[in-house]
């Protein structure tokens, strides 16, 4: 169970392929509406544990408040909706493990409203030759620790985020392309009904 927590850290697929010379750095402005353009996404994932374990699956997000990581093979869901982050194992008879979303820095992405340039939000924000990396973290609870994101441009794309969490451990998760713009029905987030028909 402990993978799928990492997903939304409590507490492989190839960037784009313009040359540096044509890349800028993005603003937090341009980065804001860029993730308020769009309700639903949906992106196979590749997911780098602490403990340096591979995982992948399929993301689907649809905002404000609501993800799905479907792990593959059956491994496991963790689910957010209403305010609340499901993981729930496969393999175990307990019930789904459950804490509030706001403990995980990826409630900044699933705001109904991202507003990165709001005060003490962004902790980190530059450019590496060919991506902009934003460091974000919730200024009105830092302890829950931050998220580290990747962007490219030409489009504007996330490929990449970090979870940091709030006892040091790292977790990195991999895009593959996003589609946005989709339609999902409610059941998809139900921590109720988690079942993997689409």
């Amino acid at each position: 169970m402990k993978q799928f927590v990492f997903a939304l850290a409590l507490g492989a697929t190839s960037l784009a392929s313009a040359a540096a010379s044509a890349a800028e750095q993005l603003s937090l402005n341009e980065i804001s509406a860029y993730l308020n353009s769009f309700a639903t996404a949906k992106a196979d994932f590749t997911q780098v544990n602490d403990d340096g374990s591979l995982s992948t699956g399929t993301l689907y997000l649809r905002r404000p408040g609501k993800v799905r990581f479907e792990y593959a093979d059956n491994a496991g869901l963790v689910l957010a909706e209403a305010g609340t982050v499901a993981i729930m194992d496969p393999k175990s008879n307990q019930p789904p493990e459950t804490y509030p979303l706001s403990r995980t820095p990826l409630s900044i992405i699933l705001a109904r409203n991202v507003n990165l340039a709001q005060a003490n939000m962004v902790v980190g924000h530059g450019f590496d030759g060919v991506s902009t990396v934003v460091r974000a973290q919730d200024p009105k609870a830092p302890e829950h620790g931050s998220i580290e994101m990747m962007f490219t441009d030409n489009p504007v794309q996330l490929r990449k985020w970090v979870i940091h969490g709030g006892s040091g451990e790292e977790t990195t998760v991999i895009l593959g392309e996003m589609q946005t713009g989709l339609s999902f029905p409610s059941s998809l987030f139900s921590i109720s009904r988690p079942k993997r028909d689409r």
